[in-house]
């Protein structure tokens, strides 16, 4: 049932309540565990941490009652894993502790990178006049392709062109279309449907100047480039979510670089490449 799904949730270790002494109470007492008040705070603040849809379960005075036996629940747990000493368990301890330091950097990040990041209509818009190429859907492209005869040689040219190889030049050095490799690799205009579907399902939503992965055909490895489309722009309503999304996310990697820097300019760091040559990640390995 769905509350059997929630109870497990309900008690994870990362919400165990704070309550209160019995000689220390915060409120009135809701529930007692020998010494331990559950009180109207402790509630409230559990409840309000809940989403929406988990509130659900606990409407109603049935509801009320059914919440506070769970924290009750929760308490009791809580109280037989302390007294078997499982506070101790160092492993439980390390994760207690990145649980917080993550906890701490998501506050911080929300405070520094996730305020005032809504865009205004005009920004909205000057962003979608500036990249209208991102907002059109090709109905025809240009392209050019390199072929080569295996997965493992397709990777490596993959890799060249990445790293901002000039795409005529490979394909005038290593393509097996020696025909086009001598125009760079061109092998024309194409609209939609005159295509292969394996190949048009990779290449028109390529925008201009962009290359594919490799795709394997039945005469080797082919990587393809986009050197000229044309298509039909979205209109700026359709997109207008998308675009504050795209402007949103500008802005965090703008405040996050920022505060990174300031970090990184205020402490002395030090990297040392020879220890960390030492490092494996290997299963087998027994790290220390």
């Amino acid at each position: 049932t769905k509350m059997r799904i929630f109870l497990p949730w309900l008690i994870s270790l990362f919400l165990v309540i704070s309550c209160s002494k019995d000689n220390t109470p915060k409120g009135n007492f809701v529930a007692k565990i020998d010494n331990i008040l559950i009180t109207k705070e402790d509630v409230y603040s559990e409840i309000n941490s809940l989403p929406d849809y988990a509130k659900e379960f606990f409407e109603g005075e049935n509801g009320k009652i059914r919440f506070v036996d769970e924290l009750v629940k929760k308490e009791l747990l809580y109280m037989e894993a302390k007294k078997r000493g499982l506070d101790k368990d160092k492993d439980l301890q390390r994760k207690i502790e990145e649980f917080k330091k993550i906890t701490l950097i998501n506050k911080l990040l929300e405070n520094e990178v996730g305020k005032n990041l809504t865009p205004s209509e005009n920004d909205m818009k000057t962003f979608y006049e500036k990249n209208k190429d991102e907002f059109t859907i090709n109905n025809q492209v240009r392209l050019s392709h390199i072929i080569v005869k295996n997965e493992i040689e397709a990777e490596k040219i993959f890799e060249r062109l990445k790293r901002g190889e000039e795409f005529s030049k490979v394909a005038l050095e290593v393509s097996l279309d020696k025909a086009s490799a001598r125009s760079g690799g061109d092998i024309g205009s194409f609209k939609k449907g005159e295509l292969a579907p394996d190949i048009e399902s990779v290449v028109f939503p390529l925008k201009k100047g962009e290359i594919s992965i490799p795709i394997k055909l039945k005469d080797g490895i082919h990587i393809f480039k986009v050197t000229d489309s044309k298509g039909t722009v979205i209109e700026y309503e359709k997109v207008k979510n998308l675009i504050a999304q795209k402007i949103i996310a500008e802005k965090q990697k703008e405040s996050f670089d920022k505060l990174i820097d300031n970090l990184k300019n205020n402490k002395k760091i030090e990297i040392n490449k020879e220890e960390i040559s030492r490092l494996s990640f290997s299963k087998d390995t027994n790290q220390k």
